[in-house]
């Protein structure tokens, strides 16, 4: 079969990675596009993928994303009309989704459960089928125009399928010169855009982090290692010089930390969830809590703080800190079974027009 990847962003080609891979073991053929956004063409050359890349994503007013919109869209169609694709995978772009319909691909959408809005109304009715965690409530799908027959609930969330192929780097910790002896907590201070106070200064969800950092810090064996969102964010932590706080200069081998860490500190987004697929203690200042978050503290691997006296300052017990593999081949299966069921229609849609239509008259 031939398969149509789509690639929106970075964390796209980290999910799809090993969807990819075993797509292509299982002898298919896979054509990846990708969209200049967000590093996605350095992380493909990173995993070793190559693809089409097409035009860089469009922010600011309305009028300028509809410009982006077409621009990619018209790229898609030119480079997708020939390739006779039997199904397609995407993370629900408006521009994959509308070219994968114009040509009649049969198209699996991964929805974001922290991104559902009015944005997806048109995209879950284009599409075959809509991929989501099970922790999404059917009744939020429904709202968007998802029928029960399109939606594909998979269990767990999408960090656990990605890190099923996982290696972490057991010498993460002694490259950034931390002894492994002592327990280590990482710490992952919120993304921008932040809500900034009036008179200036840091923003609040980042000021409520360092607030935990300064009352973490000088404890006893304790190291903690702040991975900073860009080099404005880490300047400020660094000029703090807190006691046992360590923050890297550069990029990072995420992963690696986050398996070695005894804990990790955060407000939301990936690193608590990929904490949470490793088996590391996750803690969350946050008091909002998307749906995946919102089951990750349900089944208490992810916990609320509200200070320092709040994080368990110990060892992370090996033994229990195995969290269940998701294996990807789950969704390699799915969209398999997709490109056959719409290939099985058509082929009955054709032997019923057949069967309908009148026998030419006789030759006289």
């Amino acid at each position: 079969m031939r398969i149509w990847v789509d690639i929106t962003d970075a964390s796209a080609v980290v999910f799809f990675a090993p969807i990819v891979r075993r797509v292509e073991d299982a002898g298919h053929t896979v054509t990846l596009t990708a969209r200049r956004f967000a590093g996605a063409d350095l992380v493909l050359r990173r995993y070793g993928l190559g693809g089409l890349l097409t035009t860089q994503h469009r922010g600011g007013s309305m009028g300028t994303r509809a410009v982006g919109l077409v621009n990619r869209t018209v790229q898609l169609l030119g480079s997708a009309s020939s390739g006779r694709f039997d199904v397609a995978a995407g993370s629900h772009a408006s521009d994959f989704v509308l070219t994968a319909w114009t040509l009649a691909v049969p198209q699996m959408t991964f929805l974001d459960p922290d991104r559902l809005g009015r944005s997806n109304l048109v995209n879950v009715r284009l599409v075959d089928e809509v991929a989501v965690s099970e922790a999404v409530p059917v009744a939020g799908l429904a709202s968007l125009g998802a029928t029960r027959d399109k939606v594909f609930r998979y269990p767990g969330f999408k960090e656990e399928y990605y890190l099923h192929d996982a290696q972490p780097d057991p010498g993460a910790l002694a490259r950034l010169g931390v002894e492994r002896r002592r327990i280590v907590g990482v710490v992952r201070p919120a993304a921008a855009p932040m809500r900034v106070p009036a008179a200036g200064g840091a923003p609040l969800d980042e000021a409520a982090l360092v607030g935990l950092l300064s009352g973490l810090a000088g404890r006893r064996n304790l190291t903690l290692i702040v991975v900073a969102r860009d080099q404005e964010q880490r300047r400020r932590i660094q000029a703090l010089e807190l006691p046992g706080v360590l923050v890297p200069g550069g990029p990072v081998d995420g992963v690696g930390l986050l398996a070695a860490a005894d804990f990790v500190v955060g407000h939301r987004g990936v690193m608590l969830r990929e904490a949470a697929a490793l088996g590391t203690p996750a803690y969350t200042l946050s008091r909002s809590a998307g749906p995946v978050e919102a089951s990750l503290l349900g089944d208490g691997r992810l916990r609320r703080v509200a200070g320092p006296d709040d994080v368990a300052l110990r060892r992370k017990d090996l033994r229990t800190a195995i969290s269940l593999p998701r294996d990807p081949g789950l969704f390699v299966d799915r969209l398999l079974a997709l490109a056959r069921r719409r290939s099985r229609r058509q082929r009955l849609g054709r032997l019923v027009q057949d069967s309908t239509e009148k026998p030419p008259p006789p030759l006289v």
